[in-house]
C-alpha cells in the first residue's frame, strides 16, 4: 500500500488523491522497483530488481521488443525513452514516478471524460473511470493511442467509483489487449514498442 502522504506529495495536483489511490490500486504496483514485461499478451517472467540499476537495466534489455511498464503507476517506460531522449532513474523513484503515471492518468482520463461528453451523472462514472483505466493498461481507447493523443485540456474530473464496483476491469482489459487490431494499424505509436533510439549502455551496470 502506498502511503497517502507520498500520495498527497507526489501526485499531479489535477487529480483527487481518492482517484489517485483507486488508480494505483487497479493498475499500479505496490513496489517502486516493479518492472512489468509483455510480449503481445503473454507476461514475461523477469527477476525482480532489488536495486535502481537492476530495474534499469532490465528496462534497458527488454525495450524495444517487449512492453515495458514500471514503478508505482505502472509507467510505460518506452514513452520516456522517445520523447525525453534518454532513461532516467526517474521512473523508479517512488515520488518521481507517481509525478511522471499521474499526470499522464490524468490525460488520459481527460480524454475519456470527453469521448463521454463530460458526463456528470454518478451512474455514468463507473464506466468512465473503468475505461480509464483499461485505457491505461492496454494504452488505446476507441482506437487511439492515449499516451501519445492530444491532451483535451483541463477538463474537470469526476470522482472515482466507489469501491466494490467496476471488479470485471481486469478482465475487460484482458479481452480489449487480445484484440491487436489497433496495434496493428498504430504499432508506431505505441511508446511500448518503439525502437531504442539513444545509446543506453551507461545507464545502470558499467558496461563497455
Amino acid at each position: 500500500m502506498v502511503d497517502a502522504a507520498v500520495i498527497k506529495e507526489c501526485s499531479d495536483p489535477g487529480l483527487k488523491a481518492a482517484i489517485v489511490e483507486q488508480f494505483i490500486a487497479r493498475a499500479g504496483a505496490p513496489d517502486p522497483l516493479a518492472v512489468t514485461v509483455r510480449s503481445g499478451n503473454r507476461v514475461v517472467l523477469v527477476p525482480r530488481p532489488k536495486t535502481a540499476e537492476e530495474a534499469l537495466a532490465l528496462i534497458r534489455d527488454n525495450l524495444g521488443r517487449n512492453t515495458v511498464r514500471v514503478g508505482i503507476t505502472q509507467y510505460p517506460a518506452g514513452l520516456g525513452i522517445v520523447e525525453a531522449g534518454q532513461m532516467k532513474p526517474d521512473l523508479v523513484d517512488a515520488c518521481e514516478n507517481i509525478r511522471m503515471g499521474t499526470a499522464l492518468f490524468a490525460k488520459v482520463y481527460r480524454i475519456i471524460i470527453k469521448w463521454y461528453g463530460n458526463p456528470t451523472e454518478k451512474e455514468v462514472l463507473p464506466q468512465v473511470f473503468d475505461d480509464a483505466i483499461i485505457a491505461w493498461q492496454t494504452g488505446y481507447f476507441e482506437g487511439t493511442a492515449v499516451f501519445r493523443a492530444e491532451d483535451p485540456g483541463k477538463a474537470k474530473l469526476a470522482d472515482p467509483v466507489p469501491e466494490g464496483e467496476g471488479d470485471s476491469t481486469s478482465e475487460r482489459a484482458e479481452h480489449d489487449a487480445t484484440d491487436d487490431s489497433d496495434a496493428a494499424r498504430d504499432i508506431a505509436a505505441d511508446p511500448n514498442q518503439a525502437g531504442i533510439r539513444i545509446d543506453l549502455s551507461g545507464i545502470g551496470a558499467h558496461e563497455k
